[in-house]
């Protein structure tokens, strides 16, 4: 089984936050987004080729579920920053099955024609501080076909943890996507975007 890198997600306290600061690391507009009632958040998206870049937050004018909110956004505060990678799967039941952490439970979610399921920890929270990728399946078409395509092209993800030997061990039944490495060090990510501006890094 050979996961794919679907798209990373930066998290904010204020989606108008978190997409100044992209827009000015990066020296590119945000496309479009929208809304997901049933986490109570709300994002913007930026075309990345054959992945994305989603910047979340929680939507302030919509209802709070009654259960924890993906990526642990309950719990977020500070600045924005990278949190969350997430790896696509064409048989998300079976690619949780075939790991010895739990990387949660399958949740349907729709948003106009976009349908998927998404792997929600039963507390919001991923494994090993959320350095393992959260998993989901698209079950129609997926976000990259109809987003403008910005020029931005994640070139490197690096995925640093404390634990590297046991996480790389914990993502070996997906296999360890194309551009991904896992590190030994304190607890962070740093993605490596090219722009049409040049070489950008954005971290976490």
């Amino acid at each position: 089984m050979q996961a794919e890198l679907d798209h990373i997600a930066i998290s904010a306290t204020t989606l108008a936050e978190g997409v100044s600061q992209v827009e000015d690391a990066l020296g590119v507009a945000l496309g479009p987004g929208g809304r997901h009632p049933v986490m109570g958040t709300h994002n913007r998206l930026l075309g990345m080729g054959p992945t994305y870049l989603e910047i979340i937050a929680i939507d302030p004018d919509a209802p709070g579920p009654d259960h924890p909110r993906w990526f642990d956004l309950d719990r977020f505060t500070g600045t924005p920053r990278l949190t969350n990678w997430i790896v696509r799967t064409d048989d998300l039941v079976a690619s949780l099955d075939a790991l010895d952490v739990d990387a949660g439970a399958p949740l349907a979610v729709t948003r106009g024609d976009l349908r998927w399921l998404m792997a929600v920890p039963q507390d919001g929270r991923l494994p090993f501080d959320a350095a393992f990728p959260a998993l989901i399946e698209w079950q129609g078409p997926h976000p990259t076909d109809r987003l403008e395509d910005s020029g931005c092209r994640l070139r490197a993800l690096e995925v640093i943890h404390p634990e590297a030997e046991a996480l790389r061990a914990a993502l070996a039944p997906l296999g360890l996507p194309v551009a991904v490495t896992v590190s030994q060090g304190p607890r962070a990510f740093r993605a490596e975007i090219g722009t049409p501006h040049g070489r950008r890094e954005i971290t976490g």
